[in-house]
């Protein structure tokens, strides 16, 4: 696809293609570049802001206008319609009053590797067990590695190296030595927790026999 000029809503997040992000818009800018969006159904991009602006980000459209205040304000819903490279930054795109530059869609590439998936699987189901988390999330419910990333502790460097990567299998590989690193760790800090809560209680213990 073509490179495009798209307003910019830097923020320090990453969305991840159909994510669904709530913004709560209050500065003149945005809510100028909400209201074009809504009026056109024209798209905007979030650019990682992590110290700069970096060099990728997540197309988003505004779904819905869930409430207008009278001093102008907004909460909207918004989804990732895709990822994209960004090749150019204008800190305001005359005579609008918001940033915007040159961006280009990537590709999603579904190779999903079945035994890459089950494995990934297994780990993630590992981790919601260690952290008792299996009444509010179903890893049996998640389709692909952008589901399971916000919920399974990366770091936003993390999200945002995943939302570079062209290939789902890339993207499995990447998830899954990041849980081989992360569950002997979580498993640790869970076991002190409980320590921890044991602490001031009366407790049974064996006598030693010598």
């Amino acid at each position: 696809m073509a490179k495009r000029v798209v307003p910019f809503f830097p923020l320090k997040l990453v969305a991840f293609p159909r994510e669904q992000v709530n913004l709560h818009i209050f500065e003149p800018r945005y809510k100028q570049l909400i209201n074009e969006c809504l009026e056109s159904d024209q798209t905007f991009v979030i650019p990682l802001f992590n110290e700069m602006i970096r060099d990728f980000g997540s197309e988003m459209k505004v779904e819905k206008l869930v409430k207008r205040y009278p001093t102008g304000e907004m909460d909207v819903i918004t989804r990732c319609t895709n990822a994209v490279q960004i090749f150019s930054f204008q800190e305001k795109l005359e005579p609008k009053l918001y940033a915007g530059g040159e961006v280009e869609p990537i590709e999603n590439i579904h190779d999903q590797n079945p035994e890459q998936w089950q494995e990934l699987r297994t780990l993630a189901k590992r981790l919601i067990e260690v952290l008792k988390m299996e009444s509010t999330f179903d890893v049996d419910l998640v389709e692909n590695s952008f589901e399971l990333a916000h919920k399974l502790g990366l770091s936003l460097e993390q999200e945002y190296d995943m939302l570079q990567m062209v290939r789902e299998s890339q993207r499995q590989s990447y998830m899954i030595n990041h849980l081989k690193r992360a569950l002997p760790l979580v498993s640790e800090m869970e076991r002190a927790k409980e320590k921890i809560k044991m602490n001031g209680h009366f407790q049974h213990h064996d006598p030693l026999n010598f």
